[in-house]
C-alpha cells in the first residue's frame, strides 16, 4: 500500500537524520569514531528498540534488518566528513528531525496496536519511539536529557500518536490517519521551536514560586 512505503520511506530518512544529530551530539564531547557511531545508533533506534523490547516484539528490527545499522553507522561518520557545513545545514536539520518525530510517534503507536494492545499503552509507545533515542543518547554523553530541561518534544510525541490512536478507533481511513497525525506532529514541532514553547519548569531553590 501507498501510505505504508511513505511512512516507511520518512521512517527511514528519520532514522538517518537521527544518527547524524547523534553524530553532532558525540562530536560536542570528542569522542572517536566508534563513540560516533554507538550515539549514532542509540539516537536513531534507541527508542524502537526499547519500545520492541518492552512489548516482548522479536527480532529487533535491526536484527532482522541489518542493513539498517551499516546505514545508520555510514550517516554517522558521514556527519564527521561534512560537519563544516552543519551550521548552514540546521534548519533542514530541524524539520528532518521534526518529520523523525512524527514518524516514529505515529509507527510507535501503530505497531503497537498491531500486537494488539490497548490504546494507552499504544500513546505510550509512541512517546517512547519518539523520544526515548534522544534520552539514551543525552545520558550517554553525560547530560541531562535535552527534552527534560526545555524542548516541547515529549508533548509532540504524545499529542501526535494520541492523535494517531483516535483517528484510528474512529475508523478514519488509513492514509488519512497518517497524513492528519503526520501534519499535526510535524507543524506543532516546527511552531515550538520557532516560537520557543516549552514545559513549565520545576525549580525547587525557589522559594516563593516553584513553577515558572
Amino acid at each position: 500500500m501507498l501510505e505504508v512505503k511513505v511512512i516507511s520511506a520518512l521512517w527511514f530518512i528519520g532514522i538517518l537524520a537521527e544518527a547524524m544529530t547523534g553524530a553532532l551530539a558525540a562530536g560536542k564531547k570528542q569522542m572517536d569514531l566508534f563513540g560516533v557511531v554507538i550515539i549514532g545508533c542509540v539516537t536513531a533506534i534507541g527508542g524502537g528498540t526499547l519500545r520492541d523490547m518492552l512489548l516482548g516484539n522479536y527480532p529487533l528490527i535491526w536484527v532482522e534488518n541489518a542493513h539498517y545499522l551499516l546505514a545508520i553507522a555510514t550517516a554517522s561518520l558521514l556527519t564527521v566528513m561534512i560537519a563544516p557545513l552543519m551550521r548552514y545545514l540546521s534548519r533542514l536539520f530541524l524539520a528532518i528531525d521534526a518529520v523523525g518525530l512524527a514518524v516514529f510517534s505515529i509507527v510507535g503507536a501503530q505497531k503497537t496496536l498491531m500486537l494488539g494492545y490497548s490504546t494507552e499503552i499504544a500513546i505510550a509507545m509512541g512517546v517512547v519511539t519518539g523520544v526515548f533515542g534522544g534520552v539514551i543518547r543525552d545520558v550517554l554523553c553525560n547530560q541531562v536529557p535535552l527534552i527534560f530541561q526545555k524542548e516541547l518534544y515529549a508533548l509532540v510525541a504524545l499529542l501526535t500518536s494520541a492523535l494517531y490512536v483516535a483517528m484510528k478507533l474512529n475508523g478514519v481511513v488509513e492514509w488519512i490517519s497518517l497524513s492528519v497525525a503526520l501534519t499535526f506532529g510535524f507543524s506543532f514541532r516546527m511552531l515550538a521551536i520557532r516560537y520557543h514553547w516549552s514545559m513549565p519548569k520545576f525549580d525547587y531553590q525557589c522559594q516563593s514560586n516553584n513553577i515558572h
